[in-house]
């Protein structure tokens, strides 16, 4: 005998149907969201000389206001245990490939930061914002857009795709503040590359967790090395870090097979393997 399935409420049952345009709506409601808190912070960040203060106030705080509404929203769908249990299908062995090159060239880029420059007050700041920036986009990605897209029943190479470009339609938004357009699209590409590998890293580990904080290791190591390069030959292999990331995103897409995925819902039942 099988106990009832809980029962849902409409909002509950809207989500739990997931789908690429629900994971649409849902992210780019956040980035409004996210927007707001951004105008909340910036007076403060007009009127300080300091430049830990800036990036806590200007970068950190907003990102962390988004992180708790996505665990509101989490709360109210009732996926919040669901994003951060056991994946529900294996990673094979080559995915793994994906967490060394970000590890790796996020390694070099710290090592090649000049501290004596950024003072400890900096790096202290953006590596609190790399953990925000790590848990809001991870989970708002490769946690609900993953879910809902797993939910709706699409293939393996859909799930990664669409996740990965919404990630990337995340960082359109940067044209808004002056970015140039050549930037923008270059940065589009990079994200939707980097987004890919968080997938596989999602994937290969089993846990939200993991991609989580490797992406927070990698936005505090890229600003700082941007920012406070050292004078060391060890910077210019680090500058090659978006360039690989780019290459083996698009490479590794090449290799994501699998058949049609599902998380267990009261409505869907059991999940499916690839």
């Amino acid at each position: 005998m099988t106990d009832a399935a809980p029962a849902q409420n409409r909002w509950q049952s809207f989500w739990n149907k997931g789908g690429w345009w629900r994971s649409l709506l849902l992210v780019v409601s956040y980035y409004v969201l996210y927007q707001l808190g951004s105008l909340l912070f910036g007076p403060p960040v007009v009127s300080t000389d300091d430049p830990a203060l800036e990036v806590l106030y200007g970068t950190a705080l907003p990102i962390a206001l988004g992180g708790v509404i996505l665990v509101v929203f989490a709360l109210s769908t009732g996926w919040l245990r669901e994003l951060f249990a056991p994946q529900p299908i294996r990673g094979k062995g080559w995915m793994w490939i994906a967490v060394a090159v970000v590890l790796f060239f996020n390694v070099l880029h710290f090592a090649a930061v000049d501290y004596a420059e950024a003072g400890a007050g900096v790096v202290i700041a953006w590596l609190v914002a790399g953990l925000f920036i790590g848990f809001a986009e991870e989970v708002l990605t490769r946690g609900f857009v993953v879910n809902m897209m797993r939910k709706a029943g699409y293939r393996e190479i859909v799930v990664a795709v669409v996740s990965a470009a919404l990630f990337a339609l995340l960082h359109s938004g940067n044209l808004l503040s002056g970015q140039s357009v050549l930037a923008t699209g270059i940065q589009l590409v990079y994200t939707f590359a980097f987004g890919l590998l968080m997938y596989l890293s999602l994937r290969v580990t089993g846990n939200l967790i993991w991609p989580i904080l490797l992406h927070a290791s990698t936005d505090p190591s890229i600003f700082l090395l941007t920012l406070y390069p050292s004078s060391s030959a060890l910077t210019g292999v680090a500058n090659l870090g978006n360039f690989a990331v780019i290459v083996t995103g698009l490479v590794l897409l090449i290799f994501i097979r699998g058949r049609v995925e599902r998380t267990a819902t009261p409505e869907l039942g059991d999940p499916i393997a690839a």
